[in-house]
């Protein structure tokens, strides 16, 4: 059973922003997707803050956000890298193959990386990540730079979108068929 206690408030910053990109994309009737809940069971509660402090997680979780775009399913993980090179360790052997089975059902999975320190936020399609995840299977690299992507999945800053991902979305879908 895994357990956490420090790490909790990695990548909270992308989560906010995705999450408000989130409520936006409804609100304009455009997509519904919502955060999925990590199962947790508490251990220990800071009383004063009520906060915990101490959980084991209960199961596996697949991947952070779920839902549907005009139609279309959709399900994604954001993950957050301080420096220019993104491990294949943030990433668990089930969420790849969540993934993989969603897009055999006809939808669409993606991540949404953030490179805090450039201040990019990227786009990165299944299939792309893929070829990244045989690669490290087969023995090579356990990670992937940020010269090795495509740069035209950079994610474009939009006027009252956090991280306006759905233009993206749709040129994936374009490139599929």
């Amino acid at each position: 059973m895994a357990t956490w206690k420090t790490r909790g408030l990695r990548g909270s910053l992308l989560e906010d922003l995705v999450n408000r990109t989130n409520e936006k994309y409804r609100e304009r009737g455009l997509a519904l997707i919502q955060k999925v809940p990590t199962p947790i069971t508490p251990m220990q509660i800071d009383r004063e803050s009520r906060h915990i402090t101490l959980a084991y997680f209960n199961q596996k979780s697949t991947v952070d956000y779920i839902g549907v775009v005009q139609g279309i399913p959709v399900c994604f993980d954001a993950k957050e890298c301080a420096g220019t090179t993104f491990s294949l360790q943030n990433v668990h052997p089930h969420q790849v193959e969540f993934m993989r089975q969603f897009e055999q059902q006809d939808g669409v999975a993606f991540f949404l990386l953030f490179f805090s320190r450039e201040g990019i936020y990227y786009y990165l399609p299944l299939r792309h990540f893929l070829a990244f995840w045989k690669r490290a299977q087969e023995g090579g690299r356990k990670s992937f730079r940020m010269d090795e992507l495509d740069m035209s999945y950079v994610i474009p800053q939009e006027q009252g979108i956090m991280v306006p991902y759905l233009d993206m979305l749709q040129r994936d879908l374009l490139e599929r068929n």
